[in-house]
């Protein structure tokens, strides 16, 4: 009788644990959890990486190229070709820097260095060209700088933050000996942005604007005749002739303590077989 009653309590306490469990989990999934709040540097990660711009490629940075050009040809108007090409330097906003005319034995020239803009760089030279059969010569050079531009442009951003940061503590210093010291740096640095900055404007200009050589010339061999051109060559010959003994002579008198030195030498040997003689 004893263990039918153990038993019934056993199976009473079962139930009533398992009853006790039911209601422990219906309250825990009553209850509901907060939605996952993302950090502060999450947030701020991905609005980052939705509203920064792409990163700036080699392709998006400006390129800076220098060009340059170099044109020889001949002419049956050097006058005409002149005008010519002070036309196409107007209407295209070029500069005329140097102007020079010459004439040796065989040909009458000119030579002009002009700037131009770059973006009308091609459209000169077009225009320029125009009504001439051959070049003798013709030479079209570019030269990308935009890796040196950008490096001297980071090198001057950071020596200007460097002279920053010594003029706050300028402000700082309470030493007659610190205030001497941080000018002295301030001076080195400020020379440094002087030069760099030097460089930039020399760089620019030069990718601003391109430089083109411009040498016509007109044989006079056809108006002179060939004995006029002779003549000429004969001449030159002379002069060149003249030159040369010039030279020689003035050679001479550079080496003189030489010359009186082997005058004296060979007069000593002379003496000396003279006397061996007597």
């Amino acid at each position: 009788m004893k263990s039918i009653a153990l038993f019934f309590l056993l199976i009473l306490s079962f139930s009533s644990c398992k009853k006790a469990e039911a209601d422990l989990d219906m309250k825990v999934s009553a209850i509901k959890l907060p939605p996952k709040e993302a950090s502060a540097g999450n947030a701020l990660y991905d609005k980052a990486d939705l509203n920064a711009p792409a990163k700036e490629t080699p392709q998006s940075i400006e390129q800076k190229i220098i060009k340059e050009g170099s044109l020889r040809f001949q002419t049956n108007d050097l006058t005409a070709t002149y005008n010519q090409i002070q036309n196409a330097a107007k209407s295209h906003n070029a500069t005329i820097q140097n102007d020079t005319e010459g004439k040796d034995y065989e040909s009458v020239f000119r030579k002009l260095i002009i700037r131009v803009p770059s973006k009308n760089f091609d459209l000169f030279l077009k225009d320029i060209s125009k009504g001439v059969a051959y070049f003798d010569n013709k030479e079209i050079s570019s030269q990308d700088v935009t890796a040196e531009f950008i490096d001297i442009d980071a090198r001057l951003k950071a020596k200007k933050v460097l002279e920053n940061r010594y003029l706050e503590l300028l402000k700082k210093a309470n030493k007659v000996t610190e205030m001497l010291e941080i000018e002295k740096q301030l001076s080195s640095i400020r020379e440094e942005i002087e030069a760099k900055e030097g460089q930039l404007n020399y760089m620019q200009n030069r990718v601003s604007f391109s430089t083109i050589t411009v040498e016509f010339y007109k044989s006079i061999a056809e108006e002179s005749g060939v004995t006029a051109s002779y003549g000429m060559k004969i001449w030159t010959a002379i002069k060149s002739g003249f030159n040369s003994m010039s030279s020689l002579f003035i050679n001479l008198l550079s080496i003189w303590p030489f010359i009186i030195i082997l005058f004296a030498i060979g007069y000593f040997i002379r003496k000396r077989f003279k006397t061996k003689k007597i």
